[in-house]
């Protein structure tokens, strides 16, 4: 378990000893992102800008992974990675600086890391990446390893802000192989779902007793068909963004979108942008609705990331839904408020932080402090210390 404020488990109470070791699996491709901030506006043809800041860390799946460690839960990663520097320094600060199981991942010889270029400027960022799509690692049972091609494979899916080309331009993404039908039992697993894709390890996971979270990303086929996303039938929740909630369901409001999911997912999370984040519990009946907190966003990289760690982590507390979106957007709203994917992700000693300096400012609206004061039994009363090494600014400091 990677968390910077050590002692917090947002499962302690609900673990027993059969328990899976893994609270959440997920796969995907892992970049290596390189963001610049501080950029007045988008480049100019044929002119040279100067960023006032920079930061570098493993990106893609990735942003994922350390959203979720950093919040405490253990979790197992499935990816290839490059056998250069950059594949090296990614292995490093997630399994050394993360704390995330990379035992079924391996690294590929011969292969080299995708990179995603990320400038963030006017409130938005724009982005360049380049890769090839990974070899199929060779069918050898063992852990994870940089030795080799051993272990399992990564999907084909990519869960993450970075999405690059292959070489030749021709296929949106850089792929990984598929991956094999049996993942660790977990209680949890993320799917990046996609028109037309089955992954088989996603129907034996949810067989295995894993509660499925499915993100999606925009329909390139311009079909948006439910029925053309053959994992939502394993998921527990489905988390569209507003806009791609209404063109699935042909609705034209995304509450009613959030409603209209909810007869084919148990939970339905349509995120609105600055407007927060609404939800429909298809069991029950139960809905959701959670404000924006206003910050002022420096960089708005893996911040959908961070939101689906949020909520995967106070569904598996079994905290009251609303609660479960609230969080979702506090951690969101704290990662825009720094650069770069992986490195924004907040742990439990910003989150404490932010509480307890939210409760100290003048003319805060008492309704809205209650909203987050679940936040006071989860938290601790004094300073914890701070996490003993992160994803850094720069690639790899000489020790």
């Amino acid at each position: 378990m990677s968390t910077d404020t050590p002692g917090i488990d947002p499962l302690e109470a609900l673990r027993a000893p059969r328990d899976p070791a893994c609270d959440v699996f997920l796969t995907g491709p892992v970049f290596l992102d390189i963001i610049f901030t501080g950029l007045d506006s988008a480049p100019v043809r044929g002119t040279e800008s100067w960023a006032r800041g920079m930061g570098s860390s493993p990106g893609g799946v990735a942003n994922m992974a350390t959203a979720l460690a950093r919040l405490g839960l253990h979790t197992s990663l499935a990816a290839a990675f490059g056998d250069d520097h950059y594949g090296e320094y990614c292995w490093d600060a997630l399994e050394q600086g993360e704390g995330i199981d990379l035992s079924m991942s391996h690294t590929v010889p011969g292969w080299h890391s995708p990179v995603t270029v990320s400038m963030a400027y006017e409130g938005e960022r724009t982005m360049v990446s380049h890769g090839h799509e990974a070899p199929a690692p060779a069918p050898v049972a063992g852990t994870g390893s940089r030795a080799g091609a051993t272990g399992t494979g990564s999907s084909t899916g990519t869960t993450g802000t970075s999405t690059g080309n292959t070489e030749t331009g021709t296929s949106t993404g850089v792929t990984a192989p598929v991956f094999p039908r049996c993942p660790p039992r977990a209680r949890a697993a993320i799917a990046s779902l996609a028109p037309g894709r089955s992954e088989p390890w996603v129907a034996t996971a949810a067989r295995d007793g894993a509660l499925v979270f499915g993100d999606v990303g925009w329909d390139e086929t311009g079909r948006w068909d439910l029925d053309a996303l053959p994992d939502l039938a394993h998921c527990e929740a489905f988390l569209p963004n507003a806009e791609e909630a209404m063109r699935y369901t042909r609705t034209d409001c995304p509450r009613a979108a959030a409603h209209a999911l909810a007869e084919r997912v148990p939970l339905a999370v349509v995120t609105l942008g600055a407007e927060g984040a609404y939800a429909v519990d298809g069991r029950t009946g139960t809905a959701a609705a959670v404000p924006a907190i206003e910050v002022e966003a420096l960089d708005p990289t893996g911040a959908g990331d961070v939101f689906v760690a949020g909520f995967v982590t106070g569904t598996l507390a079994d905290w009251p839904l609303a609660d479960r979106l609230a969080f979702a957007g506090l951690t969101a709203a704290l990662s825009v408020q720094e650069f770069g994917g992986s490195l924004s992700a907040p742990g439990w000693a910003e989150i404490a932080a932010w509480w307890q300096l939210i409760r100290t400012c003048d003319r805060q609206d008492p309704a809205a402090l209650e909203r987050y004061a679940f936040l006071d039994d989860l938290l601790p009363a004094t300073a914890r210390a701070w996490p003993l090494r992160r994803a850094v600014p720069t690639i790899g400091f000489r020790q």
